[in-house]
């Protein structure tokens, strides 16, 4: 009890270092001195330091610091929905749907906020799949895997039409959403993502205890009272909500969903109260220092969803040697 009391508290604070870390290192090395006097108001450093932490380097960590926890935060959430810990937005198709979104928003509907089309297609991925995998009452583990991947091509297949139709400027915005980067990210972008991934992580937040009703299986949940068809509808709407904010600023980065929900259950357990709070600082921290990466580790700049896929296979790998198996109830 005294180590997962540690993990918690590990995990809670996570992303401070990180967030510091990030501020610290990059192509313009700023020093921990000059980082404190650039953030102090009144303080005599260059504007063009000031500019570079505050225009540049702030609002990508800030939106990688977002998008991780909704990512995670929907993971988590997914998980515990369909009781099997290797689904995530990712391979349900949610991030397929919500890219399919933002390429018709993009390309065909310029009047219609991105957000809204990435939310709708998201949400029609997300019923696709679950509707294709459901038999007989019951959502076998195969099943789902199988239809989320077949639910993703063809929510892919379909943006590489809209890649083929559109004009070459709408497509350079397309690309940019399939190759997962936070590399044009300013207070714009974080501030149309805010609100959206804000509120379904205020939802998730205050209801993660109903998460362990619903973990538990149907018959468990009806048991005690709960309306499993709308319980399960609610969290649906809130992790393709947030889903669709972090695909419409920063592309399809994959796995986080699938990897950080699962790493908080094995240090601190399967109760939803604590997973649920630890996913969105473990998340947050993970992308933020995965982005840090991207942006550092070679002199040029790659995806960041390259650094999350190579994190991410390995770790899908050993759950499937695991069988897949993981103990849900409390």
């Amino acid at each position: 009890m005294k180590s997962r009391g540690l993990w918690v508290w590990l995990l809670s604070l996570a992303p401070a270092p990180v967030f510091v870390l990030a501020l610290h290192v990059g192509a313009y090395p700023i020093s921990l001195t000059e980082l404190w006097q650039a953030l102090t108001p009144g303080s005599g450093v260059p504007e063009q330091l000031r500019a570079v932490i505050l225009q540049v380097r702030l609002p990508r960590i800030v939106l990688a610091l977002l998008v991780g926890m909704a990512l995670s935060l929907a993971g988590a959430t997914l998980q515990a929905v369909f009781r099997n810990p290797l689904v995530d937005a990712y391979i349900l198709g949610l991030s397929a749907g919500a890219a399919f979104g933002c390429a018709v928003s993009v390309a065909f509907l310029p009047a219609w906020p991105v957000q809204i089309c990435a939310f709708a297609c998201a949400l029609l991925a997300a019923m696709l799949t679950f509707g294709l995998a459901r038999t007989r009452a019951e959502v076998p583990t195969l099943s789902l895997i199988l239809a989320g991947i077949v639910v993703s091509a063809l929510f892919t297949a379909l943006v590489s039409l809209i890649k083929f139709l559109v004009d070459p400027h709408k497509l350079a915005s397309i690309v940019f959403w399939l190759m997962g980067s936070l590399s044009l990210a300013d207070w714009h972008t974080v501030m149309k993502a805010l609100p959206w991934i804000a509120a379904g992580a205020l939802a998730l937040w205050l209801s993660r205890w109903r998460l362990n009703a619903l973990s538990m299986g149907d018959q468990e949940a009806k048991s005690l009272g709960v309306e499993v068809g709308r319980e399960r509808g609610f969290f649906l709407l809130a992790a393709a909500l947030m889903v669709a904010a972090a695909v419409s600023v920063s592309g399809i980065i994959g796995w986080v969903g699938l990897m950080i929900p699962h790493l908080v259950r094995m240090l601190v357990g399967p109760d939803h109260r604590r997973v649920i709070p630890l996913s969105m600082t473990l998340g947050a921290a993970f992308l933020m220092l995965s982005d840090t990466l991207a942006r550092t580790v070679t002199g040029g700049e790659i995806p960041v969803g390259i650094i999350t896929t190579v994190c991410g296979a390995p770790f899908f790998i050993y759950l499937l040697k695991r069988g897949g198996q993981e103990s849900w109830k409390l």
